[in-house]
């Protein structure tokens, strides 16, 4: 983000500015870059000048955090500050896995925010997987029957209503922030099938399944019932949701014979594609070369990719797509955070340190994948060991805020790593806000973390483990 001091010429050499609460003045300028802004705090009042609602509210968010800093440092008024500031990728988002483990509608909210507040504007929630089926479908009300009881360990599931799918989009495009709904096909399918078997295999009945595995399932694509189920649901889902993107999977489809897969994606991806929607998939489905035009590829494997991989992703652009990225030993925060964390898997070989999530460069990563084909990146959570809303937030935070910086600002222009020591102090003034907001976050190391929050019965003398809110 470009911090520029007001000139001596314009502003007299002012180093204070408007008053800590002043109501800025807002005005619109086409001329600036979508979700972009201009930040003048130098006057009697902030002006905020945007092209977009979007950049107002990313304006409004830097005002914020700039009044916060203040405030901590005892000032009165807002530092004399011009900011010219817009995003690099469009696409900046969080995927939340919601089928390994089911996460209610008021942790989703809550989530939402937590995106908006780092201007990021996409999530992405993985909604159907081998451990449960989470989104209400009319023609197919067993889905959210037999398959949407069970996740992994046991103890019940969930899905969400179609109100409850309206309530999380509403909430969500509220802030600037789309939802994108992926179903994923043809394997993670097992919930799917113990709802309707006769999609399986030789109409197998498959048992409920809540382990971690994958690659074990698969609609049959022989099967013209299951092109009638896709149908059903990508139009249903489709319907319900405003935004342009559908997901469709495409992933560890272990099961399915290759050429069944290319057909299953060829038929697929035109249902899809039929709703009006733009499709995404995971990188595997960059071997399809049948794709609707325009299809977004997902990159999962890792910062150094198995050449098959980056060839599956190169497709996509080749077909007139683009691309996001999600390097899972980088982007991925459900890893743990060192060997003996208590929650998280490591199947990418080794953690993801908080200085492993900052230091990439999204143009790195796959070979012949330059800037222009970039969408952009995102970070996911996918839920094997994530059980609930404190877990969710540990993982999530800090680990989001580097992945946010990612997407949102330019790669420094000498071709350098980013100051990661930098990045540590600016992350440990915007965790006095995680702070008194009370969210929950890991104090990992290498960071001047804040001192905790404490509750009033704390000051009072209580025991601070049994009082503390974080």
């Amino acid at each position: 983000m470009p911090v520029i001091p007001l000139p001596a010429s314009t502003r007299a050499a002012a180093t204070t500015g408007a008053p800590l609460d002043a109501t800025p003045v807002v005005v619109r300028d086409p001329d600036i870059a979508p979700e972009g802004y201009r930040l003048d705090t130098g006057g009697e009042r902030p002006t905020i000048a945007a092209a977009d609602d979007a950049g107002e509210a990313y304006a409004a968010t830097t005002l914020a955090r700039l009044a916060d800093g203040a405030r901590a440092d005892g000032a009165t008024r807002l530092p004399a500050l011009v900011i010219d500031d817009a995003p690099r990728f469009a696409w900046r988002g969080l995927m939340l896995d919601v089928a390994r483990h089911f996460h209610p509608v008021e942790t989703v909210l809550e989530l939402i925010d937590d995106l908006a507040a780092l201007k990021l504007n996409r999530l992405h929630l993985h909604l159907t997987d081998d451990q449960g089926w989470r989104i209400a479908i009319d023609a197919r009300p067993a889905l959210t029957g037999i398959g949407a009881s069970t996740q992994v360990g046991g103890g019940g599931g969930g899905h969400y209503t179609k109100d409850d799918w309206r309530r999380i989009v509403e909430h969500a495009a509220a802030r600037h922030v789309v939802v994108v709904p992926e179903i994923d096909l043809p394997g993670h399918t097992n919930a799917a099938l113990t709802a309707y078997p006769e999609l399986a295999p030789a109409g197998v009945v498959p048992a409920p399944y809540e382990g971690i595995e994958v690659g074990f399932s698969t609609l049959d694509p022989r099967n013209e019932a299951s092109y009638r189920f896709v149908e059903d649901v990508l139009g249903e889902v489709a319907a319900m949701t405003p935004g342009p993107w559908l997901h469709i999977g495409g992933d560890e489809c272990l099961a399915t014979p290759e050429d069944d897969f290319l057909e299953f994606i060829r038929r697929a991806a035109a249902i899809g594609a039929a709703t009006g929607k733009t499709l995404i998939g995971w990188h595997e489905m960059g071997r399809s070369h049948d794709l609707p035009p325009g299809t977004i590829g997902q990159y999962w494997n890792l910062t150094a990719p198995q050449e098959d991989h980056a060839e599956h992703l190169l497709a996509f652009v080749a077909q007139g797509g683009r691309a996001i990225l999600s390097p899972a030993d980088a982007a991925y925060l459900d890893i743990k955070y060192t060997e003996d964390h208590p929650i998280g898997l490591i199947w990418p070989g080794a953690p993801t340190t908080l200085e492993d999530a900052y230091g990439w460069e999204p143009t790195e990563i796959v070979p012949g994948l330059g800037e222009a084909g970039i969408l952009g990146i995102e970070a996911t959570v996918f839920t094997e060991t994530i059980v609930d809303r404190d877990a969710l937030r540990s993982m999530v935070y800090p680990r989001i805020a580097a992945v946010a910086e990612l997407a949102w600002s330019p790669r420094p222009r000498d071709g350098r790593p980013r100051d990661l020591d930098d990045f540590r102090d600016r992350l440990a003034r915007l965790a006095r806000r995680w702070e008194a907001d009370g969210l929950r976050y890991e104090r990992v190391p290498g960071v001047a973390w804040p001192a905790p929050r404490t509750s009033r019965a704390d000051e009072a003398g209580a025991d601070p483990a049994a009082t503390l809110d974080r």
